[in-house]
Parts: C-alpha cells; sequence; structure tokens
C-alpha cells in the first residue's frame, strides 16, 4: 500500500494527522506493507524567512484577531496534539518560510530517511522552536540524522538545487486539486483530506486493503476537518 502525503513543516494539523495515520497503521489488525511518501506543500511561498517576530503575533497579525485570542486558538492545537502525544510549544515558535526544508527534504529522499527527515523537522520546529531557516540550524539537524552536511550547505547555497523536484509536487497537488494540507492519497485512487481521526484513517486502510476501484475516491467524512491552506487553518 501506497500512501501519498502533501504537507508543510509549519502546518500543525500536518503533524497531527502523521500521527493518526501512524497510530492507524499500528492498530491495523493485519500484517500489510505501508509505503509512505511525503510530498512538498507550501502553506505561503511568499512567507518571509523568520523575523523574530512570535507564532502569536504573527497569527494575530494575518487574521486582525487580538494576540489573546491568538493564544487560545493555539491552546486548542496544543491540546490536540497532546491526544496523540505531541507537544507543541507555542511561546516559542518561530515562524518561517520553508522552501529550503522540502529542498534538503528531497535530497533525504534521495539519500533514504525521508521518513526521519521529514518527523525530526516536524519535531525541532513544533516541539523544539528552532529556526528551520537558519542554515546553520537546517544543516546540524540535517547531520544528527546521518545526511552529508557539506551537501546540506552546497543545498542551501544554491537556491535552484532540489527547487523543480519541490515544485514538481506542488503542480502535482495543483492537479489534483489540493488546496490545504494534510492531504493523503491512498495507491493513487483514494484521497483523505485533513488531520481526520485515527478511526477515518483505519477505516480507509481496510478498504483499500479489501477493494481496488478506478479513480480517485474521497473517503473524506461529510463532517468537517481541520486543516490548514495557505490563509487559514481551519477547525
Amino acid at each position: 500500500m501506497k500512501i501519498e502525503i502533501w504537507s508543510d513543516f509549519v502546518c500543525p494539523f500536518c503533524y497531527i494527522g502523521k500521527r493518526r495515520l501512524e497510530q492507524a497503521i499500528e492498530r491495523y489488525p493485519e500484517n500489510i506493507s505501508v509505503h509512505i511518501e511525503y510530498k512538498s506543500f507550501e502553506l505561503d511561498p511568499n512567507a518571509p524567512t523568520y523575523q523574530g517576530t512570535g507564532i502569536h503575533e504573527s497569527l494575530a497579525k494575518k487574521y486582525g484577531m487580538s494576540i489573546e485570542q491568538a493564544k487560545q486558538a493555539n491552546a486548542q492545537i496544543r491540546e490536540q496534539a497532546r491526544s496523540v502525544g505531541l507537544e507543541f510549544v507555542f511561546d516559542t515558535m518561530k515562524p518561517t518560510n520553508t522552501f529550503d526544508v522540502h529542498r534538503v527534504a528531497k535530497y533525504a529522499k534521495e539519500m533514504g530517511v525521508e521518513a526521519t527527515f521529514t518527523e525530526e523537522m516536524l519535531h525541532q520546529y513544533f516541539s523544539k522552536s528552532k529556526n528551520l531557516s537558519d542554515q546553520e540550524t537546517l544543516t546540524t539537524i540535517s547531520e544528527n540524522i546521518g545526511l552529508d552536511p557539506h551537501q546540506v550547505e552546497t543545498i542551501l547555497r544554491d537556491s535552484n538545487l532540489y527547487a523543480n523536484n519541490v515544485r514538481a509536487d506542488e503542480a502535482e497537488a495543483q492537479n489534483l486539486g489540493i488546496t490545504g494540507v494534510p492531504f493523503f492519497v491512498i495507491n493513487q485512487k483514494y484521497a483523505i483530506s485533513g488531520a481526520q481521526p485515527t478511526e477515518t484513517f483505519l477505516q480507509a486502510i481496510e478498504r483499500v486493503h479489501e477493494e481496488e476501484k478506478d479513480g480517485l475516491q474521497d473517503l473524506t467524512p461529510t463532517t468537517d476537518a481541520d486543516y490548514c491552506d495557505g490563509d487559514h487553518c481551519y477547525r
């Protein structure tokens, strides 16, 4: 079974949805082989690199709300994260552009450590408050998971390296009509949008495991789910 996941490294629901999918795979009663491939999706390609403004302030400014309202919204997301064993530290989080991280992710994919890279970058951003646009930080984290730091530095110095790989993922997302993430495609036939409950992923895995149908089938329930697009994170 192949599962493609479009996501961004600064999308909270992408990390939550990833963990719920993983829990569903672990809970599935049958022994199945699952290959997960991560696809690049920038929520805001024009976002600046980290400028010293915290996530509460950034959210308040973007959506015209008070700092307190932004903190309350983030507190609700933090509770969702805790429900799947994640700890989000919003007070010191550093919102930033993610294009460079996506480019290095493509190098990590070539080296066979895409899954480890993705998990580590999400953890470092949401739980350790690392600035993922800082080249030294990005290089150090990459080296810690086994990537060649000199190659990572080369990639970060040349914005053209792996840029086409990232753009290809984003073009594919556009062709599929993907406007928000996380977005999951199973066996290139079944789609699930948003950080759905673990049970939804379980049902999807069971259905895909037992059935083969032509065309992309939307398995998203009629109820709303949490996801992010370029302008908002929705609940």
